[in-house]
């Protein structure tokens, strides 16, 4: 037999070796953790550790270890019942600024951390986890589009010199009123040709009015974009949370499907993923604002608002500045006198209309108006849960304009916590219409361990049979197949380890079809070997021929299910998109063992005996 390249057997070698490093930490598990945070970010003080302790030694309960990892305090306890309890027990001892959740620490060894080594992430049918469902506030986006034409059209007819004599809102769009049938008859030809998009339709009963609405191809269209939108948003926002491998997907028409696997404390999750704050920049009217108060009735073109700080009324006008949708970034900071600050830069064209309103209005005042829309959820007598939507609509900031500025500035009048939550949800962009959740499940552990019981004793089943009848069919090389076999299932481990990928139970069945393959491999080697050997080659002639002419017919077969894998990658999501990955790497990885490791064997077993036979 020709030699076998000595830098084959060192690469072998370190391959096996990295490989078993990198598989190893999925062998330790997980502890039922709490993860304590500061609601404002950054790392918990010391001194939180000890209110820990104090709180968990009052109530009795037992932790494995309580300690800073990372930006966070986590303290681990040795069951789940300690865990839930605990979480009960620290809420309210940790009291306001902190977050308390739920969570599974992994029990990884420092020094295998230390090499960058952590388990495989779990799906959520695996791991458990959260399941959302989120319908956008159509009517919500019906709404806006009505309000925006009641500000569009009058100014478009004022740009046109068209007069009209009235406008309101009414149920179903808008409605315009003219002195004359001329005005109302130009008004229809010129917002026709302008807004080809709505619907204008003169009043049966006023040949002087015009009626305008939504057409039903606009109002789909406007419903498509929101929910598409939405999902960006949702996405980046779920990103923020650092969940790995999140499901974020289109349901129907109207609905979006989040799935975040391994998080048990949902509070969080649903406080950010249905917020809708943001921030508006308006002019203030320099109308009378205690007299809109105190009649309720606010001028034409302005709104009534309340200060945040002593409740003050305050009137802005009806037109935005620029609006959270225009900031292109935004950080937590402070300003100059140390006090929690928002600094943000807005796009292009809230740049541009920013500029030429401070151009045009230095000395005025400026106000920052924040809106919030939250769900509450309360329970009735029966215990069932009843959600409530609040908007909170203040005015945190009302400042002069001191100079004309366009792209970046900050924004004041924020506590830590808003400033921080504030940056956070401006950056992974604004809702372009509200969510509700209507449906919340929560995947447990205990059935993410069902499944996972199943899995592995599937795969070991599958394992053991595939063993069995290769050793027994192919002798002694059949036991070669078996140890790259288990060689080609850790580097699966570790790969899908090292990038982090995460395994759900298609993921398992990619694994078991892996195994499958990476024996198909042994086995096309072997009966090529058997043909040499049947056609009067010497033994060691039919191993070199064996592994050298089966080499290109495993390349084909493997690269084209490879192809089949990418593909569905791809185009595939959720449980498709996990099958696809375990599949690719378990085809990359039987390659390596069925041409290197199984070869690099067969010449330790054989290259130095002298043969008259081969056992296979």
């Amino acid at each position: 037999m020709k030699p076998y390249p000595t830098w084959k057997f060192v690469l072998l070698a370190l391959v096996a070796l990295v490989g078993l490093v990198y598989a190893s930490p999925n062998l330790f598990g997980d502890d039922p953790a709490v993860q304590v945070v500061l609601d404002s970010g950054g790392a918990p003080p010391a001194t939180v550790g000890e209110t820990i302790a104090t709180a968990l030694n009052d109530a009795g309960i037992d932790a494995v270890s309580n300690q800073a990892e990372g930006d966070q305090w986590v303290v681990r306890f040795a069951s789940a019942d300690d865990q839930l309890e605990a979480a009960d027990v620290l809420r309210p001892a940790l009291g306001r600024g902190y977050g308390v959740a739920l969570n599974l620490a992994p029990k990884t060894p420092d020094w295998l951390q230390g090499l960058g080594a952590r388990p495989m992430n779990l799906g959520l049918d695996l791991r458990g986890g959260v399941h959302f469902l989120l319908e956008v506030d159509v009517d919500d986006i019906r709404a806006k589009a009505k309000d925006r034409y009641l500000n569009d059209l009058p100014a478009f007819l004022r740009r046109e010199n068209i007069r009209y004599s009235g406008r309101r809102a009414v149920a179903d769009g808008v409605e315009l009123e003219f002195p004359d049938t001329e005005r109302a008859e130009a008004a229809r030809s010129a917002i026709v040709e302008e807004f080809p998009e709505i619907e204008l339709t003169p009043s049966p009963d006023d040949p002087l009015k015009l009626s305008v609405q939504l057409s039903e191809a606009e109002a789909k269209r406007l419903v498509d974009f929101a929910v598409r939108q939405n999902l960006t948003t949702l996405r980046n926002r779920v990103n923020q949370l650092g969940v790995a491998e999140p499901v974020v997907q289109r349901q129907g028409e109207a609905r979006i499907v989040v799935q975040l696997p391994g998080v048990q404390d949902t509070s969080r999750v649903k406080d950010l993923l249905g917020a809708t704050a943001t921030l508006e920049y308006r002019a203030v009217s320099e109308a009378d604002a205690n007299a809109a108060a105190a009649t309720g009735l606010a001028p034409p073109g302005t709104e009534l608002f309340f200060t945040r700080e002593g409740n003050r009324p305050v009137l802005l006008m009806r037109e935005t500045i620029a609006a959270g949708s225009q900031l292109i970034d935004a950080s937590a900071t402070v300003d100059e006198n140390g006090q929690p600050a928002v600094s943000v830069t807005l796009d292009g064209a809230g740049a541009k209309r920013m500029f030429a309103f401070t151009e045009n209005n230095v000395g005025k005042p400026m106000a920052v108006l924040f809106r919030e829309r939250e769900v509450v959820t309360n329970y009735n007598a029966k215990g069932e849960p009843m959600r409530e939507q609040r908007e909170i609509e203040e005015v945190i900031s009302i400042a002069t304009v001191r100079g004309v500025f366009g792209k970046r500035f900050q924004t004041t009048g924020l506590t830590s916590k808003e400033a921080h939550d504030l940056s956070l949800l401006l950056r992974a962009g604004a809702l372009a219409a509200p969510v509700e959740i209507i449906e919340e499940r929560t995947v447990g552990p205990s059935l993410g361990a069902d499944n996972i019981a199943q899995g592995q004793m599937a795969a070991l089943i599958g394992l053991v049979a595939v063993m069995l009848f290769m050793a027994v069919y192919y002798n002694v090389f059949g036991l070669v197949a078996n140890v790259a076999l288990l060689l080609n299932l850790v580097l699966v481990v570790a790969v899908m380890s090292a990038i982090q990928a995460t395994l759900t139970m298609p993921g398992i069945a990619g694994v078991v079809l892996t195994l499958g393959m990476a024996v198909d491999a042994n086995v096309l080697i072997y009966e090529r070997i058997r043909e040499e050997l049947a056609g009067g080659a010497a033994p060691h002639e039919a191993i070199e021929s064996g592994y050298g002419r089966a080499f290109l017919t495993i390349a084909d077969s493997q690269l084209t299910t490879l192809i089949a894998a990418v593909v569905l990658f791809a185009l595939g999501s959720g449980p498709v998109k996990g099958f696809a990955v375990t599949l690719s790497i378990g085809i990359v990885t039987s390659m390596f063992t069925a041409i290197v490791a199984s070869r690099a064997l067969v010449h330790l077993l054989f290259a130095r005996r002298s043969l008259r036979d081969l056992p296979v």
